[in-house]
């Protein structure tokens, strides 16, 4: 049986919702930018619609030439929205790019003033806790302490040749970062920003080196059980570009165990923290990534970059869910102990899956696309159940989201050129 599904926004612009977090605390409104679609970055304005009244509200309207988008909602109350911002006044040397945007925070009720999240210092010597690059997708914990987010570095993307890898990163909030300005394009954080990945440019065929780290989601509510029995209070997983032997891009899922305590962001590793003129930040003291996958002898190897997806932990923090290929060629649900083993698939249809997806809050079950419809998931079971209609256009892959109390899911169709948002419940 198929539920009824609501469409939320009419009007001739694109509504670009984010693949997790989207959602107010209380159920009642979703987040959202105005653009063409998802590859665009011209939005002007961060909205929010009502899913009972449909009431539009513009939370926040950039000003002097910026555009932003891709904006997330904390998870605890009142709201705050966390979203790209480009810069303002651009011009021909200094315009929106990977290596050109910020994150910003803006909390109900003051939505005209947004706090920009991550400090900016790209003339060395350099400031620890400031970044030197742009930073995207900036996602609340779940208990809406700090944030992550991937990364490019402004710094490594001058280098002839560029070493401007991707990475993820996290903003803690121990305290606010000032950077001396001796730049026009620099500016102050409200929270301490580190890299917690580590890449490399030529990784070793073979080995467990990548040169990009991104689709990272944190680990559970309150992080996971490690095999010694004791809980890891916060991690996040991420998809690592490898090399397999034979030098081929080999995606696969790692994790980062992160510090219990704030202080410990602060702590150099081996490298500098705030990176050098030819390195990137480095991940405090005691931050390793662990590689989780090892699909190289799979029939198709990797991690499927095709539908894009985050990697999306169980509430509990048991397992992460990825999406990978079947022996048959077929995307297929899997998941993966934070603590590493074998991969379990979970579906085993024909049709294969379509999209990014999201776990229910109170776990068990994830939804998602597959066979141009929207379905509800059983993890234990495999089995699917139909949400919406089959159409002969799915709905979006980009964000399938259940709202916090379980009731509605959240996701997005193409309606003459542009994308609408709809729901519906369970």
């Amino acid at each position: 049986m198929s539920h009824r599904e609501q469409q939320l926004t009419f009007d001739p612009r694109g509504h670009q919702l984010t693949n997790i977090n989207v959602w107010t605390p209380d159920s009642q409104w979703l987040a959202y930018d105005v653009r063409p679609n998802g590859a665009s970055f011209t939005g002007l304005s961060i909205e929010r619609v009502n899913v009972e009244s449909g009431v539009v509200e513009v939370v926040y309207r950039a000003q002097h030439g910026a555009h932003v988008g891709v904006v997330t909602v904390s998870p605890d109350a009142p709201a705050r929205y966390a979203f790209i911002h480009g810069p303002e006044y651009p011009d021909s040397v200094w315009h929106y790019d990977f290596h050109h945007r910020r994150g910003v925070i803006v909390s109900e009720p003051d939505r005209e003033l947004a706090i920009t999240l991550d400090a900016m210092d790209i003339t060395a010597p350099y400031t620890p806790g400031a970044l030197r690059g742009g930073t995207h997708v900036h996602v609340f914990s779940p208990d809406g302490s700090r944030l992550s987010f991937t990364y490019n570095d402004h710094v490594m993307h001058e280098l002839d040749p560029a070493l401007d890898l991707r990475n993820v990163g996290v903003a803690v909030p121990l305290q606010g970062v000032n950077p001396p300005k001796q730049h026009p394009r620099e500016y102050d954080g409200s929270h301490y920003c580190v890299l917690v990945s580590e890449t490399t440019p030529q990784p070793q065929p073979g080995s467990d080196q990548i040169n990009r780290a991104y689709e990272e989601g944190w680990i559970g509510q309150r992080g996971y059980t490690r095999s010694d029995g004791r809980q890891q209070r916060w991690a996040l997983a991420f998809i690592g570009d490898t090399l397999s032997s034979s030098g081929e891009k080999l995606p696969e899922v790692f994790i980062v165990d992160l510090p219990q305590d704030d202080a410990d962001y602060a702590k150099a590793g081996a490298r500098p923290l705030q990176g050098t003129a030819r390195h990137l930040p480095a991940p405090p003291l005691g931050i390793r990534q662990r590689r989780l996958t090892f699909t190289g002898q799979r029939r198709f190897p990797g991690v499927v970059t095709t539908p894009r997806h985050w990697l999306r932990s169980s509430p509990d923090g048991s397992m992460i869910a990825c999406l990978m290929k079947d022996d048959a060629g077929v995307v297929q649900l899997w998941v993966v102990s934070p603590n590493g083993g074998d991969p379990r698939q979970v579906t085993h249809g024909e049709q294969g899956i379509q999209s990014a997806f999201s776990w229910h809050p109170q776990g068990g079950r994830i939804a998602l696309v597959c066979d141009n419809s929207l379905m509800l998931c059983e993890v234990a079971s495999g089995r699917m159940q139909r949400l919406t209609q089959r159409t002969a256009l799915p709905p979006s892959g980009d964000a399938i989201v259940f709202s916090p109390d379980g009731s509605k899911v959240a996701f997005m169709r193409e309606i003459d050129g542009f994308s609408q948002i709809f729901v519906v419940e369970l």
